[in-house]
This record gives C-alpha cells, structure tokens and sequence, in this order.
C-alpha cells in the first residue's frame, strides 16, 4: 500500500507555475486572478484566503473582491461584466456558496468562458464532455494530476465514480473517459452499491459522508482516490473514506488530510496561468 502525497504533487505544480509567471512576467505579462466572496461564511473566507495566499507565493497577481450578504443579484453581475472586460483579469472565480437571494447558474453563466478558471461554465462543460481543450474544474483536475504523477494508466482501466455533482463527480467521469477508462457513475439511487465498487480497480469517492467507502466495498489492490473532506464533532477531519479498514486493502490511497485538498488550489493556479498565455500570448 502506498499513499498518495498530495502536498509534494501540489508543490511541483505550484513550482512550475511559479517559474512560468516569473518568465511571462519577464515578457510583461502578469497573471492575474480575480475572486468574489459574498457574505460572511467561515469556510468561504478561508477557502478565498488560501487562494489569496497561493497567488502570493507564486508571482501571481490577486484581486479580491469582498461583498457583502446583502449584495444584489444585479451588484454582483455588475461587478462581472467589469472584470469580463477588463484586459488584466485572466480567471475570475466566484466563491460557493452564494446567498440564497442569488441564481448560482446564472452568475456561473455570467463569466467570460474564456476567464472561467473554476471550469463551470456550460460552454467549458461541453467542451470536456465533447474531448475539446476548455477550463476543468480544479478538484477533478488535480486528481488526474495525482494519477499522472503516480505512473497510473487509465487505459482500459475499470473505475468508479460515487458521485455525480456538477463540480467533481460528472466531470471526473469525463476525464476518465477521455483518458480510455470503463466508467460507472454511482450514487444514492445505485442498487448493490458495494458489488458496483468491488468490480472496479480505481475509485473515486465524492459523496460528503464521512466513512461511506467501507473496506467491504473495496477489492484487494484497488486504487482509492478520497474527495470528501468532513469535520466530525470532535473538531477531526476525516474523508468519505473509512481510511484505516480501507487502506491496508488498496495498491494507492489519497490520504485527508494531505491527498486530493492541496491539489485544488494549485490546479485553479495553473488555470489562470493557462488563461493567461492563451488569451495574452497570442
């Protein structure tokens, strides 16, 4: 069994990144992302201050919008349109969730395709569905970096996907797909879930239950891929995985802390980088 280092995996990510916005710099062009926090959630404001700092770290440049709760609708497309226009933004990120008040769908379709550096767009969406080069929503994206750094060949590779939100389960099942994977799709509704999971060699968990992935449902040499990121009572971070049955089963396993969460940051970074030289460095 080996586990998955997430944190070393993001750093190479993050390194190269750093060095390539230090070049395009060099050439006056300067990576720029633009976040919008509305409202006051704990875990968005920490969620936004990571970004933050991890555009610091790599050279790149941040700006940060921070609205608040009693933000219209139409305030906040406003602001939108502002950085769709604006030649010096090259990812725009609305930070999840939104008040009620607010259509989610439609400030996500509100954003320039090509500054969508979180993947959601509709157009973004088809392109990934369809094989074509667009934006991948960042978490789905850092796994298959995970895979790669890790030498594992999803040619014909039988895997599991449980999970089917918009934002990791539908578009991992895509990546996979467009690598050459056999992929089911499983969730709530799946008759004989555990014998679904068994069959497969890699899955990938994204359900937000702590310890829904069971060892019973895992086959000897399987490799697991945890999303989930679940704070228990007692203050403790665990995954959708029951890691400690699970593990000693599994030829890979992420670890949560440390496995797929670093990730996240540092492929919405490359993003942006992406962005930058395709819409400055034409």
């Amino acid at each position: 069994m080996q586990i998955i280092d997430g944190k070393n995996v993001s750093q190479k990510v993050k390194d190269r990144v750093k060095n390539e916005t230090i070049e395009l710099r060099s050439r006056g062009i300067a990576p720029t992302l633009a976040v919008i926090l509305v409202g006051l959630d704990k875990a968005s404001q920490t969620y936004v201050a990571s970004k933050e700092k991890a555009c610091l770290a790599c050279e790149m440049g941040s700006v940060m919008h921070r609205l608040s709760e009693q933000t219209s609708e139409a305030e906040l497309l406003a602001l939108i349109d502002v950085l769709n226009a604006d030649d010096s933004i090259d990812g725009i990120l609305v930070q999840l969730p939104l008040p009620k008040h607010i259509d989610t769908n439609k400030v996500l379709e509100a954003i320039d395709p090509s500054k969508d550096v979180d993947g959601f767009h509709a157009i973004n969406v088809g392109k990934l569905s369809s094989g074509l080069d667009g934006f991948v929503p960042c978490t789905p994206l850092g796994i298959m970096e995970l895979l790669k750094d890790y030498d594992v060949n999803l040619s014909g590779i039988d895997a599991v996907v449980i999970g089917r939100s918009n934002i990791v389960g539908k578009p991992m099942a895509n990546l996979l797909i467009n690598a050459g994977a056999t992929v089911t799709v499983a969730h709530s509704k799946t008759k004989n879930l555990a014998e679904v999971v068994r069959r497969a060699k890699l899955v990938v968990v994204a359900v937000g239950k702590p310890y829904f992935l069971t060892s019973d449902m895992v086959s000897d040499g399987a490799i697991v891929i945890d999303v989930g990121i679940n704070r228990l009572d007692n203050g403790k971070l665990v995954g959708d995985c029951d890691y400690d049955a699970v593990a000693p089963k599994c030829s890979l396993i992420t670890p949560v802390p440390g496995g797929v969460g670093p990730m996240t940051i540092a492929m919405l970074l490359n993003n942006t980088l992406k962005s930058a030289k395709s819409r400055k460095c034409k």
